[in-house]
């Protein structure tokens, strides 16, 4: 009842606060987009959470222009393989450097990134600044937290923006305040889950609005890692903490 945006029978997907692993769940009207004709449902389960949560952090909060560099950490991962395409269709001259393991760093430079890091045996923040002349990245998306907030702002260009999504490795750390100053750099905590449900309206319609015809023109498109039944939900999630996946793993029913 009170819902215009969609009728009975349409084909949805929809950013939850929880409860999406069953076979039945309720969002918020206000919460949900069409999937396109051609995208099937296991696409469309890739897109709420991480090219929504990729889209808000780069484009809305840290206000990423063409032509700036952008360093993402961690490139296999859902978040990382949509924010490498939302950055090569919405800012085509923009740099992007990308932090990955020694296994995925080939994957991830044909994803489209200009500079792949291996986190395991280089300085991150040195080949940042030596792939940008000595500027440093404009803007960093970073989801480790305080175990990489010290380099971060190494590799953090002046009039940076370093937004943390994550805190995988802490939550605590020191930095220096002078430093911050000196280069007008500015770190910004963002979640998307916990926000008001008019604030997540407000977000996903600007996602509508922007990227789903990016999506309909097959101009990007979910990277899929491996389809698995809900019933190997525990196979799922062992996978994905051995950082063995590429993409999106998807828990589907039959």
């Amino acid at each position: 009842a009170g819902v215009e945006s969609h009728a009975v029978g349409d084909r949805v997907f929809a950013l939850v606060g929880g409860g999406a692993y069953a076979e039945l769940a309720v969002a918020d009207a206000a919460h949900t987009l069409g999937i396109p004709a051609d995208m099937n449902f296991e696409q469309a389960a890739c897109i709420a959470e991480t090219y929504i949560t990729a889209y808000l952090n780069l484009f809305r909060e840290a206000g990423l222009r063409d032509g700036e560099s952008v360093l993402l950490h961690g490139g296999g991962g859902g978040v990382n393989t949509a924010a490498i395409q939302l950055v090569d269709a919405l800012n085509p001259s923009s740099q992007i450097l990308v932090t990955a393991s020694e296994h995925k760093l080939k994957r991830v430079g044909a994803l489209g990134a200009d500079l792949v890091i291996d986190y395991g045996h280089s300085d991150f923040a040195a080949e940042a600044k030596r792939f940008t002349d000595g500027a440093g990245a404009d803007v960093i998306l970073d989801h480790i937290g305080a175990a990489y907030l010290a380099k971060n702002l190494e590799a953090l260009a002046t009039n940076g923006r370093l937004v943390i999504i994550g805190v995988m490795q802490g939550s605590e750390a020191k930095i220096s305040l002078g430093r911050l100053m000196i280069k007008r750099q500015s770190i910004i905590g963002s979640v998307l889950r916990l926000r008001p449900p008019e604030e997540k309206a407000a977000i996903i319609a600007d996602f509508g609005a922007t990227v789903m015809p990016l999506f309909e023109r097959g101009r990007i498109a979910p990277l899929i890692d491996s389809l698995m039944p809900l019933d190997r939900v525990v196979e799922a999630h062992a996978r994905m903490e051995a950082s063995e996946h590429f993409g999106k793993i998807v828990l589907v029913m039959d």
